[in-house]
């Protein structure tokens, strides 16, 4: 069996979960606006994926400079910054960690051990370092680049095979159809809460979310971009000062003039669509720079 398939079937195993559920609730009950922060949501994009890139970026340079003996001092800074880098890192992990569906975060505890004993190793490198037992704390630097190594084919794994990172409205628009699509007449939309309907897609029907405001209708794709959930079932609600989608799975919020969310753990924007009225029904397509 290769690790991907060692990998599924961890996320099959429900030995741990009683375990993992107190760590969970725990991060679940930090503020909402830290947590937004950890998200990334103001960004528009996950976070946790830019700033592992200071800790990893940092030891694998380490390791390559701890190769030439005139090096090491700056191999030991950089193992320095990396050990620093890893608690923010490790913050925004466990933010989007306690969002996820059960399998990923079943590999998420796992990839989390492995973080956590890699930075274990690297504090006791430095503290080796610090005594003047140099072989020592490059043993356990690279035994940390190991385990560190080993790590990121988790997160990867979880990024790509499990999709907990992607934008899950944009794989749906790809899937939607360039046309305008006949909605329905407007009478036929609910004032002020999110109707579903369907567009013509690429062998088989799209899901759309649709929500009018008076002569006005916003159109979505109707899966999440966290993951998935149903925003056709969500309400309709001001966050933060901007009218918004709100999904019924996770409480994302996504401002309905724009689709940016205003609420976590979504950092992806809803996918909108353009709309137009013909004869008083409502037409919508996707915008041109999605076609």
């Amino acid at each position: 069996m290769g690790l991907m398939g060692f990998l599924d079937r961890w996320a099959d195993v429900d030995t741990f979960d009683g375990a993992m559920e107190p760590a969970r609730k725990a991060v679940q009950s930090v503020p909402s606006a830290v947590k937004d922060v950890l998200h990334g949501t103001w960004l528009g994009h996950s976070l946790h994926p830019v700033l592992v890139q200071v800790p990893v970026g940092s030891w694998v340079s380490a390791g390559i400079l701890d190769a030439i003996p005139a090096m090491r001092p700056a191999a030991t800074l950089l193992i320095g910054t990396g050990v620093a880098a890893a608690l923010p890192a490790a913050a925004t992990g466990a933010a989007d960690w306690s969002e996820q569906g059960t399998g990923v975060r079943r590999l998420g505890a796992v990839h989390a051990v492995l973080n956590t004993a890699a930075l274990g190793l690297y504090v006791g490198s430095l503290a080796a370092r610090a005594k003047g037992r140099g072989t020592l704390g490059r043993v356990l630097s690279y035994a940390g680049l190991g385990l560190a190594g080993g790590s990121a084919a988790i997160g990867g794994h979880m990024s790509y095979a499990q999709s907990s990172g992607p934008s899950h409205a944009a794989t749906a628009a790809r899937a939607l159809t360039t046309d305008w699509i006949d909605l329905g007449p407007l009478d036929d939309f609910p004032e002020g809460r999110p109707a579903l309907r369907t567009g013509k897609g690429h062998g088989a029907d799209v899901p759309l979310a649709a929500v009018r405001r008076g002569a006005r209708v916003d159109v979505f794709i109707g899966a999440c971009s966290h993951l998935s959930g149903p925003l056709h079932e969500g309400t309709v609600e001001e966050v933060r000062g901007h009218a918004c989608l709100v999904c019924p799975w996770h409480d994302s919020a996504f401002d309905l003039e724009n689709g940016q969310p205003r609420r976590g753990p979504a950092a992806n924007p809803q996918e909108k669509l353009e709309v137009r009225m013909e004869a008083g029904r409502v037409m919508a397509r996707l915008p041109s720079h999605q076609r």
